[in-house]
């Protein structure tokens, strides 16, 4: 057996307790401690996976070469950069940060100690999307929707940065730069904007409807492409992908129908598993702060759409009561 990395989690919340799990499951990490600010929790999970409950971010960093953040994000770039400038490589979870400005710090923060930095956009290992990734040749339309039941978890962000990130981080690895974005978005339960809906236009001139919501009847988690002769369907629930080829296209077409292979792995254990690669090899996670940064951005720009269609509509709404 290879020599394991030494690995640490800070902030066991729900998201962080996952990465404990994970870890503790993984043949080349040895989970050396947990950090929170609540000490209680971190002790429970800390016994619950046999590992120490840690008291401090320098405890962490005399113990660990490597460490998942998952405080709440408006506590990312802090914690993030903190533990970068200490020596340790880090996956960040999504978003990366709380503005671009704090993203940007990361980033610098990485390049400047020569640490790894990887942002926590789980559904990048998706089985059903690694496999889709590699036939992608020019797609030119795609149909995303990111539906789910009514939780109380993440009602401090809006929909935007809660789910539709991972579908536009993907997006963007899949076509490339976005040149247009017309967004609508609508708070129905929160104060945050909890369904929108996003038209994105590419610099290849291809084009994507992404749809997420957090106050649906059903879950619902797929995206679907298209490009000459070919479909593709990806379910991220499922973990699959159908292929539908036009084998002869025609007034008489004949279809082909291909479910790719797929590794049958955990996202997020493929994504642990790809960190610990990233810091032994020192090369470039398939999910750097570069790319984390450009999809809090697009994101940014949706958020920005949103904003504006808001301010139409109630122009438009108080309009006509202005008249009478």
């Amino acid at each position: 057996m290879s020599e394991r990395t030494r690995v640490a989690v800070v902030g066991v919340g729900d998201f962080g307790r996952n990465h404990v799990r994970v870890y503790a499951g993984l043949e080349n990490a040895e989970l050396v401690g947990v950090y929170d600010t609540d000490r209680g929790k971190a002790e429970a999970v800390a016994k619950e996976f046999g590992t120490a409950a840690l008291e401090s971010l320098d405890a962490v960093a005399e113990r660990a070469q490597a460490a998942t953040v998952a405080v709440p994000t408006v506590e990312h770039a802090r914690v993030g950069v903190a533990l970068l400038e200490r020596g340790l490589d880090v996956l960040v979870e999504k978003p990366m940060a709380r503005t671009l400005a704090e993203a940007d710090d990361l980033v610098s923060a990485a390049a400047l100690g020569g640490r790894i930095l990887q942002i926590g956009h789980v559904e990048r290992f998706n089985p059903a999307v690694v496999a889709a990734a590699g036939i992608v040749e020019r797609p030119l339309f795609f149909e995303v929707h990111r539906l789910g039941v009514f939780t109380a978890r993440s009602l401090d962000v809006d929909v935007v940065y809660d789910v539709m990130i991972h579908d536009l981080e993907i997006l963007l690895a899949l076509a490339g730069p976005v040149t247009e974005v017309k967004a609508v978005g609508i708070p129905v339960v929160t104060d945050k904007v909890d369904i929108a809906h996003a038209r994105l236009e590419f610099e290849t001139g291809a084009v994507a409807n992404v749809t997420a919501s957090r106050i649906s009847t059903e879950r619902v988690r797929k995206l679907r492409f298209f490009q000459r002769h070919e479909y593709v369907s990806i379910d991220y629930a499922r973990r699959d992908a159908l292929r539908i080829r036009v084998s002869q296209p025609g007034p008489e077409p004949r279809f082909e129908f291909d479910k790719l292979p797929v590794e049958a792995e955990e996202p997020l254990r493929g994504e642990l598993r790809a960190f610990l690669e990233s810091v032994r090899t020192r090369r470039t996670p398939t999910v750097d702060g570069v790319a984390g940064r450009n999809a809090l951005e697009l994101a940014d720009r949706v958020m920005a759409s949103i904003r504006e269609h808001a301010r139409t509509v109630r122009l438009h709404s108080e309009t006509p009561q202005a008249a009478l």
